[in-house]
């Protein structure tokens, strides 16, 4: 398959999430991905489900909805009612992971869970079966613009080795060439922030991340 690029609005001008919506859009974006911090569980703040609300009637994209919160069970209608369409939580926030799977599928939404990176594969393989993802955070989550940890493309070999057809994302300083890296262990989906938001041309960027992943073959 070809890998599909989730440009991360954390990077973008919120001051006009509206225009930085459309204009992902118009750029080929293949899901807008939305960080959602609680300032508890990581050190920031962004945004909720009002907003996330607010953003969805910019685009048709799916919404990868990326929860850094703690206690996820409770907010999943909120976001879900808010346009979330895949629906991210961490293992390590989760007072019952298996639980909140549940949940998310229960209200029409796609499950995913995230590992931080001191958080082993493992973690998520009692959930597998029921997950349309996991996401592997290649960075310490809660900031944007880190550097890319390559030792975090373990797990990814593990993932897929465990269930190779789970998608695998990652996120946290992705760019051309480690996204050329993280489609070699094994990565279908990339979280780009700084990457793209930042580029002159934000079509040319995430094409460039796609070509990357695209040009390995698993």
């Amino acid at each position: 398959m070809n890998m599909i690029v989730a440009p991360s609005m954390l990077a973008s001008d919120f001051s006009n999430l509206s225009d930085e919506i459309i204009r992902m859009d118009i750029a080929g974006a293949d899901w807008i991905h939305l960080d959602v911090m609680d300032g508890h569980f990581v050190p920031n703040l962004t945004f909720g489900p009002p907003v996330i609300a607010a953003m969805r009637q910019y685009t048709d994209k799916p919404f990868d909805v990326h929860l850094m919160i703690d206690d996820p069970l409770r907010f999943l209608p909120e976001f879900r009612s808010a346009g979330a369409d895949i629906i991210t939580f961490h293992v390590e926030a989760a007072k019952d992971p298996a639980k909140t799977v549940d949940a998310i599928r229960a209200g029409g939404a796609r499950p995913s869970i995230a590992i931080c990176p001191g958080t082993p594969a493992g973690a998520v393989f009692p959930f597998l079966d029921k997950l349309f993802m996991v996401l592997v955070m290649t960075v310490e989550p809660g900031r944007g613009g880190q550097k890319f940890m390559p030792e975090t493309m373990e797990k990814v070999r593990a993932l897929k080795q465990k269930r190779p057809g789970l998608l695998v994302e990652v996120d946290g300083g992705i760019n051309a060439g480690t996204a050329r890296t993280a489609a070699m262990a094994g990565a279908d989906v990339c979280v780009a922030g700084t990457a793209v938001f930042g580029a002159k041309d934000a079509r040319s960027a995430i094409q460039q991340i796609r070509d990357a992943g695209n040009s390995v073959s698993n």
